[in-house]
């Protein structure tokens, strides 16, 4: 029996064929990276391997790294197994991996998801035998709304809190979630304010994407200065006290977690907007059937329930551990035991 072309180790997905592994964990000696995300892109291998748009992204978050990028679509050989990277819509740079090896093709998705937000390259459909898809979101409760539509509740959000004089402060991770907001707020309504750390990131990505000006909160910007504005701030900054000087103002947080009641309550925001960087149940699955696959390995999320509904409409599935988290942080526990009875009710 053939070893399979991929398999699942302490250190993370390893090719043994090419000696490569797809967003290991733990140090190796060369790893091809889907995207720029701490909990796939991590610090210590000896070679790198991403898409062109990800490598300041992750030279950025890890410094000086021996990194090559490489084209959508191109292919590039290592000891004879054919490697390609293609779109995978999650974040900017995002991409899945694709291994050919003697006629036998798998995919690597990493995170992904099939809406358009108009700044990633949107996600493409890659053919394959196997297929190894996350399942961050893998219940029936999950059904995004359009990114249009929440964005515009996201601004009259904003204009209300602004004819109120209040402060908006909206939380988004500092790599993909608060770009795909900050693409899309409205600067008509008054000045975009950012942490530090969303600053920074977004300067990077700023040569590749048309952003709205934004400015800096600093020691010397007074809580006056930000009243009817809005502030984009990662999740880490909640309850600190570099929001606490910013009163009075009203939070939101953009999350896919906002789906379900409680989450913003047990969060501590004001205002939850349901946006997620990932598929929804019903991606999930029409992604599962536009690759042919028939066999399709489940990872980080929902991963046992997913897995048993494709074994039940006809699927060689299976789940396999890993130690990506993407948005199954904080928020999962904290919603796990209203997540199970609302989708048991």
């Amino acid at each position: 029996m053939r070893k399979p072309l991929l398999v699942f180790n302490d250190k993370g997905i390893y090719c043994e064929q090419a000696n490569v592994y797809l967003d290991p964990w733990k140090p190796v000696q060369n790893a091809i990276i889907t995207h720029g995300h701490a909990d796939h892109s991590r610090w210590g291998h000896d070679n790198y391997i991403t898409h062109t748009t990800n490598v300041p992204i992750i030279k950025h978050r890890l410094g000086p790294i021996n990194v090559t990028g490489k084209e959508w679509n191109e292919t590039f050989v290592i000891n004879n197994v054919k490697f390609s990277l293609h779109p995978a819509g999650h974040i900017i740079g995002s991409a899945q991996i694709r291994v050919e090896y003697k006629g036998e093709v798998w995919v690597f998705t990493g995170d992904y998801k099939t809406e358009d937000d108009g700044i990633s390259v949107p996600y493409e459909v890659v053919k394959c035998d196997t297929f190894i898809t996350e399942c961050t979101f893998g219940l029936p409760a999950f059904k995004w709304t359009p990114q249009a539509e929440v964005m515009d509740n996201i601004n009259t959000w904003w204009a209300e809190n602004r004819a109120e004089k209040k402060t908006s402060i909206l939380f988004g991770y500092s790599l993909g979630k608060a770009q795909r907001l900050l693409k899309y707020l409205d600067p008509n309504i008054g000045t975009i304010y950012t942490h530090g750390a969303i600053e920074n990131m977004t300067n990077v990505i700023r040569p590749m994407v048309d952003f709205p000006p934004t400015t800096l909160v600093t020691r010397e910007t007074k809580k006056e200065d930000l009243l009817g504005n809005l502030v984009l701030a990662p999740p880490s900054a909640h309850g600190s006290t570099w929001i606490r000087k910013m009163t009075p103002f009203v939070t939101g947080t953009a999350s896919g977690w906002m789906a379900f009641r409680g989450a913003r309550r047990r969060r501590a925001v004001d205002k939850g907007f349901v946006l997620s960087d990932h598929c929804d149940w019903s991606s999930l699955l029409e992604s599962v059937k536009a690759t042919g696959a028939e066999k399709v390995i489940c990872t980080h999320g929902y991963t046992d329930i997913f897995s048993k509904y494709l074994r039940e409409l006809g699927y060689d599935a299976r789940t396999e551990a890993t130690q990506y988290e993407g948005e199954l942080s904080e928020i999962e526990k904290e919603v796990e035991t209203e997540i199970t009875s609302e989708t048991t009710s």
